[in-house]
């Protein structure tokens, strides 16, 4: 059966990115990456607040210590919500204007991991990279066109990692202690797909949720890649998604308007928004930056 669908928040984002569940506020931040804007939606009263930043934002993760660590165009950076002081950390790709910072998320030992695509989406000139709590920063991959889908498996045993212009999604072996990664394999491919790989999340069974880009869908994958379950979505271009909520029951779906003409609107008036839907499943709780 198909859940129901509501639109949560009427965002309208043209990129909308990067869900972020707090238990602590019972909250969920989300990025708009074209109109640099930082988002938290507070289900139990409808509040919904924006921070404006000076220059685009891919991804963020909360801190154990108060605010957030983000993943700007430009570099990575500690930002406080309640004065919006930005402290700039690291800038690994600073020649290389053409890069920007995409999708990020932190691992259970409080490290963030984000990614860098070539901003004209033509070549793989992107990295991965880990932030470590001590601010040391790390390259744990190159070769990248559109760096996706961030995430770990509950016993910590497997990282998962896309890159949405290949059309693949990639399982490492994951090492929690040291935070290295080896042995990449691939998880699942998109070549009989209608859609691309977005951002996902893992689920308290060990399941793998995608969102996918031109797909009209979110994805459940079994530990083995395999095709689980398949949630048809009103609007063509979710772009990540997050279980939230009281009991991390509900599915939270980011998505985007992006190059979408008047037409094609007429036809999704859901796109851009946040989107909540029930099913069935637990998420986990999402890890903090430990820096």
């Amino acid at each position: 059966m198909t859940p129901e669908i509501t639109a949560v928040v009427p965002a309208g984002n043209t990129l909308g990115e990067g869900p972020v569940w707090c238990p602590r506020e019972q909250a969920l931040y989300w990025v708009d990456i074209e109109k640099s804007f930082l988002q938290r939606f507070h289900p139990e009263s409808g509040a919904v607040r924006h921070w404006q930043l000076p220059e685009r934002i891919g991804s963020l993760a909360l801190r154990e210590t108060g605010g957030a660590v983000l993943a700007l165009a430009s570099g990575l950076a500690f930002f406080d919500f309640a004065s919006g002081a930005l402290e700039r950390l690291a800038a690994p790709e600073k020649d290389n204007p053409r890069n920007r910072f995409n999708d990020g998320k932190c691992d259970r030992a409080g490290r963030f991991w984000a990614g860098t695509m070539d901003d004209r989406l033509s070549e793989h000139t992107g990295a991965l990279y880990r932030l470590d709590p001590d601010l040391s920063c790390h390259r744990m991959a190159s070769g990248i066109g559109i760096p996706n889908s961030i995430a770990w498996s509950p016993d910590d045993r497997v990282f998962y990692f896309a890159d949405t212009m290949d059309r693949v999604i990639h399982a490492y072996d994951f090492d929690r202690d040291s935070g290295a990664i080896a042995n990449r394999r691939v998880f699942c491919t998109f070549e009989d797909q209608p859609g691309n790989p977005d951002g996902s999340t893992v689920d308290a069974e060990g399941c793998l949720w995608n969102a996918q880009w031109d797909g009209w869908r979110v994805v459940r994958y079994d530990p083995r890649g395999r095709i689980e379950r398949i949630v048809e979505l009103p609007v063509q271009k979710p772009t990540s998604c997050m279980f939230g909520g009281p009991d991390l029951s509900t599915l939270y779906v980011t998505s985007a308007i992006w190059d979408l003409d008047a037409k094609a609107l007429a036809r999704q008036p859901l796109a851009g928004h946040l989107l909540a839907l029930e099913v069935g499943v637990r998420g986990l709780p999402e890890p903090r930056f430990a820096g």
